[in-house]
């Protein structure tokens, strides 16, 4: 029998509802024996009804985390065998190939657990301790289902510090040192999953990535954020005639080219190691326009502390990135953001048009791939918002 954690009086609501998290306000306080973090416990209402399995933390603002809407489930190797195979199975019908988030935490049953796979290399982030805890179930269950022959854990994200754990980097099988070759559109890249963002690629952005690679066939683009140059490699193979690209990291800069290289469009490349936001008003004055206008960030707005400061930022990058379109062509625009909510990032692009004073109009709205599902009850998972404009 796992620890009963009782909630507060007409707490329950949002549970059966369908949303998966208890907030530690929402927690009635015991006096039994202290729960560990990462302790699997029941969780029950003030009016006695189970509300199934969830992974606990008393130290973290989201408390408990539902894994499972029946009581007591073990969750073992089998257990968590039987989640990734769905997964599995959803992947094998949305790709060819296997390149893409194979878990994305609540979304796929697995709360707090992010898992990328590049071919037979899988990259994995344990942001909860419930998840931190029971590892080794995870390796093993991931060896039955995809066997692969590196494991790499990225355990460095700001979730982990939220939830009390340490933050590292390993490589728990394999070779460290030779990069992860990965297909995407037609287009190869190399990157390492031990080092740069995230787990060293952004799977989110691959539909979004051949739209605008087909909108880019026969003009120039420029690239701001570049990282490791998806957006314009893509549109290179697809027939764009320049690609700029903009970022202040040495490292990515060096995978782009890297990929320039893989792919035969070196040519039609020229890389700036440098500020986005500097470039862009550095290429305003000097009166460059181009094609199609690529702005893909980094968060901005990391809590919800920065929400004022970061809105901000957005409306400015809007601002500076339209004033480089040409008339009738592509602006992109992306934000990762999840504490900007989708209906905010739209406002705050359009009053970067009008401060820019350009109109257009959205060609495409659009968020994650669907190897990034978001879970039906909760919006939060929803993170990566983007719009494609033409503009006048």
């Amino acid at each position: 029998m796992h620890p009963i954690v009782k909630l507060l009086p007409g707490r329950h609501k949002r549970l059966k509802s369908g949303h998966p998290w208890i907030f530690s306000n929402e927690v009635a306080k015991g006096d039994g024996a202290p729960i560990d973090p990462g302790a699997t416990v029941t969780i029950v209402g003030d009016n006695g009804e189970t509300y199934g399995t969830a992974l606990y933390n008393p130290h973290s603002l989201v408390a408990g985390r539902l894994i499972d809407r029946s009581a007591d489930v073990e969750l073992d190797t089998a257990f968590f065998s039987d989640r990734i195979a769905r997964a599995v199975a959803l992947r094998d019908r949305l790709f060819a190939e296997p390149y893409y988030r194979l878990i994305h935490a609540e979304a796929d049953g697995l709360p707090g657990l992010i898992v990328d796979r590049y071919g037979d290399t899988v990259v994995i982030q344990c942001n909860v301790a419930g998840m931190d805890v029971r590892r080794d179930a995870i390796l093993d269950a991931l060896d039955r289902a995809v066997f692969p022959n590196r494991v790499i854990l990225r355990n460095d994200s700001r979730g982990r510090v939220q939830e009390g754990l340490p933050l590292e980097v390993a490589t728990l099988r394999g070779n460290d040192e030779e990069p992860v070759v990965l297909q995407e559109n037609g287009a190869t890249f190399a990157v390492h999953p031990a080092q740069g963002q995230k787990t060293g690629w952004f799977f989110d952005q691959r539909q979004n990535r051949s739209f605008v690679a087909a909108l880019a066939r026969g003009g120039r683009l420029v690239d701001f954020y570049s990282y490791g140059g998806g957006f314009s490699i893509q549109a290179l193979k697809s027939g764009a005639t320049e690609a700029v690209m903009v970022d202040r990291s040495a490292s990515a800069m060096a995978v782009a080219a890297d990929a320039a290289s893989l792919n035969g469009v070196a040519e039609g490349c020229r890389f700036v190691k440098q500020d986005s936001f500097d470039e862009m008003e550095r290429l305003s004055r000097e009166g460059e326009r181009f094609d199609v206008v690529v702005a893909d960030p980094p968060a901005f707005v990391k809590s919800k502390k920065d929400a004022r400061r970061g809105s901000r930022v957005y409306r400015k990058m809007t601002r500076l990135a339209a004033r480089l379109v040409a008339p009738g062509g592509i602006l992109f625009v992306a934000s990762c953001s999840h504490n900007v909510a989708p209906d905010l990032f739209a406002d705050l692009v359009k009053q970067g048009l009008g401060d820019a004073g350009r109109s257009g109009r959205i060609l495409r709205s659009a968020g994650a791939g669907p190897d990034h599902p978001v879970h039906h009850a909760l919006p939060e998972t929803a993170y990566l918002k983007s719009l494609t404009l033409q503009l006048d």
